[in-house]
């Protein structure tokens, strides 16, 4: 029990801590640069490097003859050419999760922010039913309804409402919704490793992301230079980008310690108190409106949750029986439950580049 408390306590506070000082560097005049896209390639860059950095600690260890080890699930990483064309579509897919994700983040205020990204589920479901052609139960429409309902009431009732902050955050949500499509695609050019692939995905993407830096916000970093030499930002920057590498590895630790089931309660919870300490926190006005747009919000989160479990189930007990219960799988890839997301919602780290979800 101990050990599921501290592991749970573990991802609160990492997810927490992340959402909230990437706020702090793209918001705050004292020690930050207004450059969403600059800091979001350090955040690649800082994953890219700790992976390679883990991956040779791990080849260590197995030099050793270890059995056992934190380093040992990471392989020697190697980024070639062939590799990484096939995972080049995932890679787009996710600069644009991340770049709306932290623009969403920039310009809403930190409480509305877990709601500004909430269609995630909503997308996912429209998204299987379009693509994988999915039934899609009356129990999941009611829920979907219930988050739409919440996501429309808090934007109504937020008294600093941003525009381009809330389209960012839906935006965000459809590129977090075909992030765990693509994964799922992609993950056999790396043999099913997630560390390999986070690896590739945040190199590609370091590289797609300069020629954006370079058009779009060469002009801020050359009039907050100064800025670019100060220890305290830079050491904000790393210590963010140690929080999306640890994010990855504190939602595994979770679901392993608990249950994908237990991980979305757990993610909801801590969305609600995240949201809950930014209206203290940050000062951010209270209307009755927004509050009830949270718990919309969350409520048909928790609901769709407990619906898509029990479809899915549901569904391997029937495949179960049709096959005369002889060890007959049932593939989740195209069941509406398969595109759960199991992770926190506004937890979007880049060392989380392979989405439990899908995240």
């Amino acid at each position: 029990m101990k050990h599921i408390a501290s592991v749970v306590a573990a991802y609160w506070i990492v997810s927490i801590s992340m959402v909230y000082l990437n706020k702090v560097l793209m918001t705050n005049s004292e020690f930050s640069i207004p450059a969403p896209l600059f800091m979001t390639w350090f955040q690649c860059f800082f994953t890219t490097c700790l992976c390679y950095v883990c991956g040779e600690l791990g080849e260590v260890q197995r030099r050793k003859g270890k059995a056992t080890g934190f380093f040992m699930q990471f392989p020697a990483m190697r980024y070639t050419g062939t590799v990484a064309r096939k995972v080049g579509v995932l890679s787009l897919v996710f600069v644009g999760m991340m770049t709306f994700n932290n623009l969403c983040l920039k310009y809403v205020e930190v409480s509305f922010y877990n709601v500004a990204r909430s269609l995630t589920i909503v997308f996912n479901v429209l998204l299987s039913l379009a693509i994988l052609r999915t039934f899609v139960s009356l129990p999941t429409v009611a829920c979907l309804f219930l988050v739409f309902v919440g996501f429309w009431v808090g934007a109504d009732g937020e008294v600093n409402f941003s525009l381009l902050g809330t389209l960012s955050g839906v935006t965000s949500s459809l590129f977090v919704s075909l992030n765990s499509i693509y994964t799922k695609k992609v993950l056999p050019a790396v043999n099913d490793n997630q560390w390999v692939l986070t690896f590739v995905n945040n190199f590609n993407a370091c590289i797609l992301f300069l020629p954006l830096i370079f058009f779009l916000e060469l002009p801020i970093l050359l009039q907050h230079w100064t800025t670019l030499f100060s220890p305290l930002f830079w050491t904000g920057m790393c210590l963010s980008g140690l929080l999306g590498f640890a994010i990855g590895t504190v939602t595994v630790m979770q679901i392993k310690a608990t249950s994908p089931l237990t991980h979305n309660i757990s993610g909801t919870a801590k969305a609600a108190v995240q949201s809950l300490l930014a209206f203290y926190l940050w000062g951010n006005p209270a209307t009755t409106k927004s509050l009830l747009g949270i718990a919309l919000v969350l409520g048909g989160s928790s609901a769709y949750t407990f619906v898509a479990m029990r479809e899915a189930e549901k569904k391997r007990r029937t495949s179960g029986l049709a096959g005369g219960g002889g060890g007959s799988k049932s593939n989740g890839s195209t069941e509406v439950g398969a595109l759960l997301p199991v992770k926190s919602p506004g937890a979007t780290g880049s060392g989380a580049g392979v989405k439990l979800t899908g995240a």
